[in-house]
């Protein structure tokens, strides 16, 4: 191990004497190099801190709008269940069985809305994650 370090040591070293025995014009072209990778690497980590900041501002948007949404959707549920409550003494048995499937088509409706924000904000948390 000390033989292998020895080795690398003398490898960067030759490299080091390589840099000074370059012309000049050789150095200030690596250090040109060099400061352009480094604005580039500095330009892209802005764009992705940006990138992010406007992920993590969606999806708690979204997930505010899911929570309002889903509050909505039960406060609906209630709302129909008690409304159907009521009719159901008043009407026969098929206007119930009507309203019923009116009631389970808006609630399937409602939670078919729920399970695609719920998949629009994953994918949202997984961009995220990937950023």
């Amino acid at each position: 191990e000390v033989q292998k370090l020895n080795q690398q040591l003398e490898e960067k070293n030759g490299e080091i004497q390589k840099m000074i025995n370059q012309p000049p014009y050789e150095k200030e072209r690596e250090i040109l190099r060099l400061q352009k990778s480094l604005a580039e690497r500095e330009k892209a980590q802005a764009t992705s801190d940006v990138l992010c900041r406007s992920l993590t501002d969606e999806t708690h948007q979204l997930q505010r709008k899911l929570a309002s949404t889903a509050e909505m959707c039960q406060h609906l549920a209630k709302c129909l269940e008690e409304k159907q409550r009521k009719e159901k003494g008043n009407s026969d048995d098929q206007i119930s069985t009507e309203r019923s499937n009116r009631l389970l088509d808006n609630e399937t409706s409602l939670q078919a809305l729920i399970c695609n924000l719920q998949d629009e904000n994953r994918m949202l948390k997984q961009k995220v994650a990937h950023v």
